[in-house]
């Protein structure tokens, strides 16, 4: 799933850590409740003490250590308890000064320097110092330690050292402007907690002690986590709801009925389905969709017969009645990829391959590659709108003469058994890179690189049009041109559309819900999870 330097595979406990970013829950994790907040609690107080009740349709039992999860719901939760030296608006991803007083005027050069806001303290009640921020850098660039984050920083990012107390300085390996933006990632932790034995365990289970405007009051695995605003907060974004209890609800109609008609629980909720949306708004509701890099993606076992053969892989694709797919399973909410990237992205362009639908090409395809008789069984994520669209990828391949198994399991146990290096033939699922953010060099360094994990899924990094891609990616990465840089990303791209080894169907909106008679300020966000950092009550 990443990077612009490649990360070695994580470790068994670590894994789980990733299926937030494909749109579903992650295993439990034994962290015992931290207080006896109730899940019943949808609103407790009134007027400005009320507490704000919100639905999440993602697990919150994933990690919790902001330098190794994509968990939707950690990674919605974390960007209110925590703070990067910058963070990133959640629609534009315009940076903005958070811990650090200002953003440095010049981002051309291989030296950055940050003072840290004054007063800023953690939820225990310390101060948020220089030490802090070198400690969690130091964490994600140690080549001994496995973490995503690692992935957004080491290619370009050589150290972080301290001035004094409250100024750090950062020493990049080359000019990278489009890095500024991705210092929200490195979420700055107390190393006074985080330093001590067995700690990083508590966070991936759930422990999460920040600076940001709201604190974590109690986690309860796969029913909720309650925040409270934290007095002490002097940033930029101050917390607007006293108290916030968001609900895990991965379902789909109890997620639906917690914010339905006069009675409803909560008023606001993410992931909405498509069949419910004019439901909602009949019922008041404001439901808002965003598109971006959200996308049901087909990744292939490259070292198992006939997927080797791109023509297999090739003739898949082309199969696919997509305009079908987007006409029922998603109601019209989707687009057909042509890229890898979304159409919105500032580096879009269409591939060289575009899989159009293509039945008669798909057959000759298989013909070519000598392939007759094929049976192919679909290890699938359920989450539900990926089940809403295999009933069409199946008649799809059926149509053409493939035999086509449909085998939807828990996405934990779809990727436990990518993890143990399991025997399977094709995978789909659900990916959301933005969830990093939206430059182009992030996202396909997300996906692609030779000891990526997703590529080790595929087990496709040691052919050598893989070997010559990677080159190619390093090389975009350290381009100075901006101009030159776009065109190598999307000449990298039309390879990786040719070899569709890893690679989106189509592209769609999320929905988010919300009564507008109860909330202001809420964006619909193109990626998993709630952002109230600027909401309010109406």
């Amino acid at each position: 799933m990443r990077d612009v330097t490649p990360t070695p595979a994580p470790r068994r406990r670590s894994l789980l850590k990733y299926t937030g970013a494909l749109g579903a829950a992650a295993a439990a994790s034994p962290l015992s409740a931290c207080g006896p907040e109730s899940t019943n609690d949808t609103g407790g107080g009134t007027g400005s003490d009320a507490t704000l009740t919100a639905v999440i349709g993602y697990g919150n039992d994933g990690s919790w250590d902001p330098t190794q999860t994509a968990s939707a719901f950690s990674m919605a939760a974390n960007n209110h308890i925590y703070e990067g030296l910058l963070d990133t608006d959640p629609i534009t991803r315009e940076p903005y000064a958070a811990l650090a007083t200002r953003i440095p005027a010049d981002l051309t050069g291989t030296s950055w320097k940050f003072e840290l806001r004054p007063g800023a303290r953690f939820h225990d009640g310390k101060p948020v110092t220089a030490d802090d921020v070198v400690f969690v850098f130091d964490r994600i660039l140690d080549p001994g330690t496995q973490t995503l984050g690692k992935g957004f920083f080491a290619s370009w990012l050589r150290e972080v050292r301290k001035i004094d107390a409250m100024n750090v300085e950062l020493v990049l390996n080359f000019p990278f402007p489009e890095g500024v933006s991705r210092l929200t990632l490195a979420k700055v932790m107390p190393k006074h907690v985080f330093s001590r034995p067995g700690a990083w365990d508590d966070a991936i289970r759930g422990k999460a002690i920040g600076s940001g405007p709201y604190r974590q009051a109690a986690h309860h695995p796969k029913s909720n986590t309650t925040f409270a605003a934290f007095p002490d907060y002097n940033g930029p974004r101050r917390a607007a709801f006293k108290k916030m209890n968001w609900l895990t609800m991965v379902d789909a109609a109890p997620r639906v009925a917690k914010v339905s008609g006069a009675s409803a629980g909560a008023p606001i909720a993410d992931n909405i389905p498509y069949a419910n949306i004019q439901q909602l708004r009949q019922g008041g509701m404001t439901v808002q969709g965003a598109a971006g890099m959200n996308n049901l993606f087909l990744m292939f076992n490259t070292q198992r017969e006939p997927f080797d053969d791109v023509r297999v892989r090739q003739a898949l694709h082309y199969a696919i009645d997509t305009d079908k797919l987007i006409e029922v399973a998603l109601k019209g909410h989707g687009r057909a990829s042509s890229s890898f990237l979304n159409e919105s992205n500032p580096s879009y362009r269409p591939a060289r391959t575009v899989y159009a639908y293509d039945p008669v090409k798909a057959k000759r395809l298989l013909a070519e590659a000598g392939v007759t008789g094929l049976k192919v069984s679909i290890m699938a994520v359920n989450v539900s709108w990926i089940v809403d669209c295999l009933p069409t990828i199946k008649a799809s391949w059926d149509a053409i003469g493939v035999r086509t198994t449909l085998d939807p399991q828990e996405t934990t146990a779809v990727f436990t058994k990518m993890d143990q290096k399991q025997d399977y033939q094709v995978v789909a699922a659900a990916s959301n890179p933005n969830q990093f953010g939206v430059d182009a060099d992030l996202i396909m360094h997300y996906n692609y690189g030779p000891q990526n994990l997703w590529m080790g899924y595929a087990r496709w990094s040691g052919d050598p049009v893989a070997r010559k891609l990677f080159k190619d990616m390093d090389q975009a990465t350290r381009e100075p041109d901006a101009t030159r840089k776009k065109t190598m990303i999307q000449d990298y791209i039309d390879v990786v559309a040719e070899q569709a080894v890893l690679y989106p169907v189509v592209h769609n909106e999320l929905m988010t819900a919300w009564n507008p008679r109860r909330l202001t300020g809420i964006r619909a966000q193109p990626y998993p999870g709630i952002n109230l950092l600027q909401a309010k009550w109406a």
